[in-house]
């Protein structure tokens, strides 16, 4: 524990004592992310050879492969998807069951670490949406380990919480409240001194070049720092109609259980599901 608490002071202290720029020299940059979900898949091999299984492997996991980039300068930020793969991949089973596994349109995420609020577009049952709300704060444990990614010496760090969260009953008539716990472990380089990180990852003494929560993952590939021939943009999301976090998933929660019972009534009949990629 003691060995742990030198280490968190000593990673604050260097990103404090970092050198200071005036705001017309602060630093901004790119981060390219290559993002990925480690999905079971149970294949019926019985009447396939290996090859063909190999195959149907790389189909059903290539979905769910996606490029990212975080555009940023000292307090604010965009996340965005900037290549989608497969826009259209469908996978149909014997029950009349279609599982699309459809890329997601550009939609930007805003961060401001100064206001600790954030800006996203949704699109959501054909309707734009513009989700606004206060940054969480995450209260991250400094793990003494390091590693090189790229150029960069990593530093771990991780977080576990006990969320409530809910999800379809095993009938998938109605969703329940269960109790999650989230893992998340991450790698961050001081030597870029920003607060922040993929998606809504954010708030360690360096720039996160890697998550790993559960099967998803983001991995740092290339960074740009200080462009000068591309200088850095930032967007403030402002299209859709605002909501915030809950009306957002009270929204979703309510389509997915009329989805469902649609579904119920109708199985063998070509009733479809989509899931976001």
């Amino acid at each position: 524990m003691k060995a742990t608490q030198v280490f968190l002071g000593t990673l604050f202290i260097l990103f404090i004592s970092a050198p200071q720029t005036t705001p017309a020299q602060q630093l901004s940059g790119r981060v390219y992310y290559r993002a990925s979900n480690q999905i079971m898949i149970r294949i019926d091999s019985a009447e396939m050879n290996p090859e063909e299984i190999a195959e149907a492997h790389q189909i059903m996991k290539k979905p769910w492969e996606r490029n990212f980039i975080l555009t940023f300068f000292q307090k604010e930020s965009n996340w965005k998807q900037v290549e989608t793969i497969d826009k259209e991949s469908t996978l149909e089973q014997s029950d009349g069951m279609t599982i699309n596994l459809s890329g997601r349109e550009d939609q930007v995420l805003y961060k401001n670490l100064a206001k600790q609020s954030y800006a996203q577009e949704q699109e959501f049952m054909g309707k734009e949406f513009l989700i606004k709300d206060v940054l969480e704060p995450t209260e991250w444990e400094l793990i003494d380990e390091t590693k090189k990614i790229g150029n960069y010496t990593s530093h771990k760090a991780i977080f576990t919480k006990i969320v409530d969260s809910r999800r379809f009953s095993t009938g998938m008539a109605e969703m329940e409240n269960v109790k999650d716990t989230i893992q998340v472990i991450v790698w961050f380089t001081p030597e870029i001194p920003v607060a922040h990180g993929p998606e809504d990852y954010y708030g360690l003494p360096g720039l996160i070049l890697e998550v790993h929560n559960g099967g998803r993952a983001f991995y740092c590939e290339r960074i740009e720092l200080n462009p000068e021939q591309d200088p850095i943009f930032i967007h403030i999301p402002k299209k859709g109609k605002t909501v915030n976090s809950k009306e957002f998933q009270s929204m979703q929660e309510e389509s997915m259980k009329q989805m469902m019972k649609r579904y119920q009534g109708k199985q063998g009949e070509g009733s479809k599901i989509r899931i976001g990629g």
